[in-house]
């Protein structure tokens, strides 16, 4: 009997052994999961007289940061700054700043060294999650004149939360490569009017790029790119001057003129424009939904345009905004825009049996094109994939 308990005894060390391990309390430092372990601390100064710093950290798609920042910069005319910037006032609506709202000297960051990508406002602490793979930038929210005079550094802690999907990173830096999208089909193409027209039926800009989703991916692409939804009418656009004015904000929004497709007039207008010049130079579009379906989403007909200053208008002799007459330049800088933001998922250019190549607007200006339709097809759903 002795015997049994003491083979019994014997049997069950192991399990008791193991069991025991189990109810141990885990070292201190021990990691919970792959994304604490993943996890990085930076630290990086951004002098006062830089306008970028490459922190030289890469991010990938979905990565989450949690950015804080100490220390002080000042101006000859100014205060110390501290990370969050200074109030706005009535002056900063004169500056051209990265971060139209954000205060003069405030921490501001992009992912991209690319002049589309989009500034955002860093402040004292953010937390980010990156839409797209690319290296990190830091800056300070001035002009190249006020860094020339300005001094001080920001002591910047940046925490890499979670490193993000590398499996997603091909996908989106840069957007996806340029795939054959078959429903845009030659006869889809045939029944799309190659420009828009005037109020009175004269021909005008060029349709030249096309996106698929829904009115909210839609609207959703564009303000994650940097582009705002201009006022319909002038009157709105006192209103909106003035009450951004009162604000102490940039006035980005002033209306486009009016021009048809399908019959009817532009669903939205949106403009990327720098503060001060949105008078004379602008990239601006105007979006037409149309009766069309590809994929079960509806297919959406752009006419992009950049405005470079001003000339006369040949209908009235009036004065009117003068396009660049390479209009694929503008093509391609929706394109870069739109797709930084990773809600682009494939995308494609397309040529049309009666390609536009050379034609005039309905202003009397001239333009060019190599007759290619961009194709632009958004991610379902308005938030990122991570």
């Amino acid at each position: 009997m002795k015997h049994s308990r003491k083979i019994l005894c014997c049997a069950l060390l192991p399990s008791l052994t193991a069991l025991s391990l189990l109810l141990l309390p885990a070292p201190a430092n021990a990691q919970s999961s792959g994304a604490a372990a993943a996890a990085k601390s930076y630290q990086v100064d951004v002098d006062a007289s830089k306008q970028w710093v490459d922190t030289k950290i890469d991010v990938h798609a979905g990565a989450k940061l949690h950015i804080t920042a100490t220390g002080t910069i000042s101006y000859p005319d100014a205060a110390e700054i501290g990370p969050q910037g200074q109030s706005r006032n009535f002056k900063d609506l004169i500056h051209q700043y990265a971060v139209g709202d954000a205060g003069r000297g405030a921490l501001i960051a992009r992912l991209g060294s690319d002049e589309v990508a989009e500034p955002f406002l860093v402040g004292a602490s953010k937390d980010y999650v990156a839409p797209v793979a690319n290296r990190l930038l830091l800056g300070i929210n001035q002009s190249m004149k006020e860094a020339a005079r300005a001094q001080g550094v920001f002591h910047v802690t940046v925490e890499v939360i979670s490193a993000g999907s590398t499996a997603a990173d091909a996908a989106l830096v840069g957007g996806p490569a340029e795939s054959v999208i078959a429903a845009i089909t030659p006869d889809l193409l045939a029944k799309i009017p190659r420009r828009v027209a005037d109020p009175d039926g004269n021909p005008g800009d060029m349709v030249n790029i096309f996106i698929v989703g829904t009115e909210s991916e839609v609207t959703n692409v564009f303000t994650s790119a940097g582009w705002v939804q201009v006022d319909k009418t002038a009157k709105e656009s006192v209103f909106t001057g003035l009450a951004a004015t009162l604000e102490k904000k940039d006035y980005l929004t002033m209306p486009m003129s009016t021009l048809f497709l399908f019959g009817r007039a532009q669903d939205y207008g949106f403009a990327h424009a720098e503060p001060v010049k949105v008078v004379m130079s602008r990239n601006h579009l105007r979006v037409w939904k149309s009766p069309y379906v590809v994929e079960g989403r509806p297919l959406w007909c752009v006419a992009a345009t950049h405005d470079i200053g001003l000339e006369r208008d040949e209908r009235n002799n009036g004065v009117t905004h003068k396009i660049d007459p390479a209009i694929d330049d503008e093509r391609e800088y929706v394109n870069s825009t739109l797709s930084s933001t990773g809600f682009v998922t494939r995308r494609t250019h397309v040529t049309p049996a009666n390609p536009l190549t050379e034609a005039r607007t309905a202003t009397g200006g001239s333009f060019h094109s190599d007759g290619r339709i961009l194709v632009l097809v958004l991610r379902t759903g308005t938030k990122l994939a991570f």
